[in-house]
């Protein structure tokens, strides 16, 4: 499924910025991917109107191939665009660290008003769990951490095995092409080569790569 006009849709999760992405989006372009980073206000604009801005701007490339590799809330949004707006593209998906049942993390700070000041309008039709199912509309690689090292350890008490801030539990998904679990953190698995190289190979593939 590899050309040289495959482009890759990177989207960064809850409270963060595109720059945090740059180690694995080098990789990706080292790999002859062209890449492109999908920025948006993950507390000030909700769910359906960041896929609505994801959409427009998936209008303006000419790749007859668009992959999409989304941290934590990012993978919502790639599953939120599919189920609104299901036509596009050939592609294949990668989420890392995607809460895709829901965040405990996000629900206990759902539960006072300094949590729900932080988390904005992502708990609408996003981290709470409330999205749709996933019906395996295109090849999705599943990527969790298990290194226990994160913010989330200071708000709740998660069930291990988890990264941190989500637990592989919470990261499940129905319908998931691939599944693979490695020893990082929520945020570290955004600096390590080891995932760089899983994303690669999944897009590549279809698959990541198993010992």
């Amino acid at each position: 499924m590899h050309s040289p006009t495959d482009t890759v849709i990177m989207i960064h999760g809850l409270w963060m910025h595109p720059v945090v992405m740059y180690r694995l989006r080098h990789y990706l372009i080292r790999q002859g991917f062209q890449v492109k980073s999908f920025h948006y206000p993950s507390i000030r604009h909700s769910m359906i109107d960041n896929v609505r801005k994801l959409h427009t701007m998936l209008q303006s490339i000419e790749s007859e191939t668009v992959h999409f590799v989304g941290h934590s809330l990012g993978g919502l949004i790639i599953r939120q665009l599919f189920h609104d707006f299901p036509i596009q593209k050939m592609g294949r998906i990668v989420t890392l660290g995607t809460p895709h049942q829901g965040s405990q993390v996000a629900k206990k700070l759902a539960n006072s008003a300094m949590g729900r000041w932080l988390l904005g309008q992502s708990i609408h039709a996003g981290l709470l769990g409330n999205i749709p199912d996933w019906q395996g509309q295109r090849e999705l690689g599943n990527l969790v951490g298990t290194t226990p090292l994160g913010f989330g350890q200071l708000i709740t008490t998660l069930p291990k095995p988890h990264d941190g801030t989500v637990s592989v539990a919470e990261c499940q998904l129905a319908n998931a092409t691939d599944y693979v679990t490695l020893s990082v953190t929520h945020t570290g698995m955004l600096f390590s080569t080891q995932v760089a190289q899983q994303i690669t190979t999944f897009l590549h593939a279809g698959h990541f790569f198993h010992d």
